[in-house]
């Protein structure tokens, strides 16, 4: 075996190692937060808000789900810092540990009729420290995956560590379901906590796979050349200002959706309509079994078509219509007809969400790319992601219809096409930097 052939070797087991570490890792963290939506739609209210009755509670529930986004930028801007100067892979390690131990300290959290207002002040501090980690983890996950791909192949590299969120999402679902055929009484004072305590085990297995991980390549050669940046969200603000806002923009609907499924839907098909908790929680199920098989193609389809606007605009146009036709047929009450809805109209969506890692991360040049591309996500899930159940259940209490949901569904998902074929046109880097003659980048302040 020729030398060159043993180190190509090594570069694909470097590299399946890392996507397999990306996957395993963001599967734990997104797991962790996506039993808090759940149980925020389910049980929080009764918990830790028992004064305050109906859809004001749930109103009430919600915003504390939103805390965790809210929190999600200050960890994008404060391990993109660290990501960018000391690496991708200490990071990973750190906010493994950080969502571990604050998604067992909710399971551990007393509730209002024990510790009174003490209990919502404090889930609402642990949410917090949920969301930093998790803020600074979407990054991370994805350059460990993307930056360690061959040649061509960053779009389906990433989409490892997006295929995280689905698995992630089945998972939480699937403990959930479980438990709801518990008692209420049973359900309400201890079954809701099963999910969050069984958290604890899963970071040790997420802890062991990710420790095995290499840095990843390119970063290794910032660091080797003493190229990294002493104040990556400075310079990333002031020399790609645009990039962000684009790329806020550009995640929407990648984020969104599921909430607008998970949460906000879950919540009123409970509450205002006919379905119990088991059967929309099944639903759900169905959803996220979807995505996971579906979702892969939408990196195939970037990686083989030429154009990457084309590739976008087919994922993202048929969900202007399944959104819509899927709030329909869940108004409908039909079991059947709201499944096919929810699963359906999960296929756009999931299918742009595995190619969005690798588009975004590719207009970021490498010494700015882990605080630029968290920045877009993380901010994104402030204002627009996390935002969902609260502004879908403002619209639907004030209204008393439907209707206004779904057009602010539709807005979302405009908005994402919109800004993302608009980021396309803006330099791709791994090609820049792949071009012996590119043209140099300004020059990084030395650490």
């Amino acid at each position: 075996m020729s030398a060159s052939t043993a180190t190509a070797r090594e570069k694909t087991k470097a590299a399946n190692r890392a996507g397999f570490g990306a996957f395993i890792g963001s599967t734990i963290e997104w797991f962790d937060f996506y039993i808090y939506g759940t149980a925020a739609a389910l049980v929080f209210d009764k918990v830790f808000f028992p004064e305050l009755e109906g859809p004001l509670g749930t109103l009430v529930a919600f915003a504390t789900f939103w805390v965790g986004f809210l929190a999600r930028p200050i960890g994008g801007i404060v391990f993109g810092h660290y990501g960018d100067r000391l690496g991708r892979k200490k990071t990973l390690v750190i906010t493994l540990l950080m969502m571990g131990v604050s998604t067992t300290a909710i399971g551990l959290l007393p509730g209002y009729a024990s510790i009174g207002i003490a209990a919502p002040i404090l889930l609402v501090c642990i949410r917090m420290i949920q969301g930093i980690g998790l803020g600074g983890e979407w990054g991370g996950s994805v350059l460990i995956a993307s930056e360690h791909a061959p040649k061509g192949k960053s779009v389906l590299y990433g989409a490892f560590a997006q295929q995280g969120s689905p698995v992630g999402n089945t998972l939480s679902t699937l403990s959930f379901l479980a438990i709801s055929q518990l008692p209420d009484e049973a359900f309400v004072s201890w079954g809701w906590r099963v999910p969050f305590l069984a958290s604890a085990a899963l970071v040790i297995v997420g802890l062991l796979v990710r420790l095995k991980v290499a840095e990843s390549p390119a970063m290794a050669k910032l660091i080797e050349k003493k190229e990294v940046v002493k104040l990556p969200l400075t310079e990333v603000l002031r020399s790609h200002p645009m990039l962000i806002v684009l790329g806020i923009g550009a995640c929407t609907i990648g984020l969104s959706a599921t909430y607008f499924k998970s949460t906000f839907a879950l919540s009123w098909a409970t509450t205002s309509l006919d379905f119990d908790r088991s059967s929309f929680l099944t639903i759900i199920l169905v959803a996220n079994v979807t995505q996971i098989v579906v979702q892969p193609f939408g990196a195939l389809i970037a990686t083989r078509m030429k154009s990457w606007s084309r590739a976008v605009t087919v994922m993202l146009v048929p969900e202007l219509i399944l959104m819509p036709v899927m709030f329909v047929l869940i108004s409908t009450g039909d079991y059947g007809l709201a499944m096919l809805g929810v699963a359906v109209a999960t296929i756009p969506h999931c299918l742009y969400y595995a190619a969005l890692a690798g588009m975004l991360a590719s207009r970021f040049p490498a010494h700015l790319r882990y605080t630029g591309i968290s920045l877009c996500y993380q901010l994104c899930g402030t204002l627009l992601g996390g935002t969902t159940p609260i502004i879908g259940q403002f619209l639907l209490n004030r209204t008393g219809s439907i209707t206004a949901v779904i057009a602010y569904a539709v807005f979302q998902v405009a908005l994402t096409l919109g800004c993302m074929l608009l980021l396309l046109k803006r330099p791709n880097h791994d090609e820049l930097a792949a071009e012996p003659a590119a043209a140099p980048r300004t020059a990084p302040v030395s650490a």
